[in-house]
């Protein structure tokens, strides 16, 4: 079909080129149809598939040469075309939420978003996304580390995080610094040619004057380390409202199963709520691979590493619907690990992720997961803020071991038994949208916005100005 309808759009155009003379052209603006000829002929849906099947570029062209086609190549539907064609990356879904509601920067623009869609024009918006020149995108995870290009489709390396370079007693700021280096290196690109976005672990989660310190002097820290190393210009936010984002949300709950701790993080608007209160539970993906390893150990299963035990959790465990009915059932499941030969486990797949909801069987003193997000929720409630009322019903799911089958469908039960109707009515759990890498997919929707770098990223002249930003932490 495309073949055909480039065939069409040759002969018509050298009909228009071979039956034009000059007088003609000069008065081109003065006759509507003279600028379309032998295309005129044409039924409007014909004309249409020819643009669409030449392009952006071509149909970019025509607007300036040909003033009778201008309102149809201008008409935002067809630049949607060409957005979902050949820029939907990594979906249509994800493009539309942000250039509808994050290109205007940081604050966010209050809801409804839709007052603000009628100003926009997706040929503009095409145009500028084909221009960003792209940025590096560093997840600084509370695990390990994901690094790449935001024009990328997923993340290019991995490596431990800044906490793992130096040593404690080493200054956050050479920590950093030996963290950022070792990283451009890795990707082979000099610091100065790119912006850079940083995801940053949710760490003093208190709204304390000590804590508010903390999270400035470690943003400080960040922005001068990569300051320092000539980087035009730095995006740093907290991996928590990044998840949001990649769920195509701005408000909601942000849950991260980390390395070492959950954190329960209520945002609205894209801001942390530390006022309504940020719950922490004291367990997170080591403990889970941990509890596996006993488990295995007991049952006399020998293995290697820890890395087999960590395999073995993402490939075979999940999250019982009913825990105690699912202890009466056949749960064995064999998974072939390299190097280590072939695993079988029965009731330990589904009791390992119990422990996110019954953390005394893993000898843990700590309120489950799903109680930590009630009380977020009720707090939630109570503070009452303007807008949307139901915004803390959305339950982000984010981390490797929030992965897990089952654990969505598990929390939106006990959410629901443990809450009254007015505020468990209506909630939403949302697993990983991308897995363990939904903050860098989050970055890499602020990286390629049509607008980007402009209201998302500091410069050094910014920050040595007001060192004071009050960014998205």
């Amino acid at each position: 079909m495309s073949m055909v309808l480039r065939r069409v759009w040759e002969l018509v155009s050298r009909s228009n080129a071979d039956g034009s003379s000059s007088e003609e052209l000069s008065q081109s603006s003065s006759s509507c149809s003279s600028d379309m000829g032998e295309l005129e002929k044409l039924p409007g849906d014909i004309v249409i598939q020819i643009i669409r099947v030449l392009g952006p570029k071509e149909a970019a062209k025509l607007c300036c040469v040909c003033k009778t086609l201008r309102c149809l190549l201008l008409d935002n539907r067809l630049w949607i075309h060409f957005l979902q064609t050949y820029q939907s990356h990594p979906s249509w879904d994800s493009l539309f939420f942000a250039e509808t509601t994050l290109s205007y920067g940081y604050p966010l623009p209050l809801p409804p978003f839709h007052a603000y869609r009628h100003q926009l024009s997706f040929k503009h918006i095409y145009g500028q996304r084909a221009r960003v020149p792209g940025s590096v995108i560093i997840d600084g995870g509370s695990g390990y580390c994901k690094f790449g290009w935001s024009k990328y489709a997923s993340p290019s390396g991995r490596s431990a995080t800044f906490l793992e370079f130096g040593n404690i007693e080493s200054p956050m700021y050479t920590r950093l610094r030996h963290f950022f280096a070792t990283i451009y290196n890795r990707m082979q690109v000099k610091p100065n040619t790119q912006p850079v976005i940083v995801s940053v672990p949710i760490c003093h989660y208190d709204d304390t004057k000590s804590a508010k310190a903390s999270r400035r002097q470690l943003k400080e820290a960040i922005y001068s380390a990569l300051f320092d190393m000539n980087v035009p210009a730095v995006c740093a936010v907290n991996q928590a409202t990044l998840a949001l984002f990649a769920a195509k949300r701005t408000s909601g709950i942000a849950v991260n199963i980390g390395f070492q701790v959950t954190s329960v993080v209520p945002i609205f608007n894209g801001k942390v709520m530390r006022s309504v209160g940020v719950e922490v539970v004291g367990l997170g993906a080591l403990k889970l691979t941990g509890f596996l390893r006993e488990k295995m150990r007991l049952n006399n299963l020998n293995f290697q590493s820890l890395y087999t035990v960590r395999t073995l959790k993402e490939k075979l465990c999940y999250v019982a619907l009913d825990y105690e009915a699912e202890l009466s059932k056949d749960t064995q499941a064999s998974f072939e690990a390299v190097g280590e030969g072939r695993f079988t486990l029965s009731k330990e797949r589904f009791q390992t992720g119990e422990i996110l909801f019954q953390p005394h069987l893993a000898g843990v003193q700590a309120m489950g997961l799903h109680q930590a997000i009630a009380l977020c929720m009720e707090h939630c409630h109570s503070g009452e803020l303007a807008g949307d009322s139901d915004w803390y019903k959305t339950v982000v799911l984010s981390g490797g071991s929030a992965c897990l089958p089952g654990l969505a469908e598990r929390l939106e039960k006990e959410l629901k038994a443990l809450l009254p109707p007015y505020i468990s009515n209506g909630t939403r759990v949302i697993p990983p949208p991308y897995g363990a890498d939904t903050p860098w997919f989050g970055a890499k929707i602020i990286g390629n916005l049509s607008t980007f770098p402009g209201p998302w990223c500091v410069t050094k002249k910014q920050f040595r100005q007001k060192p004071r930003l009050n960014l998205i932490w």
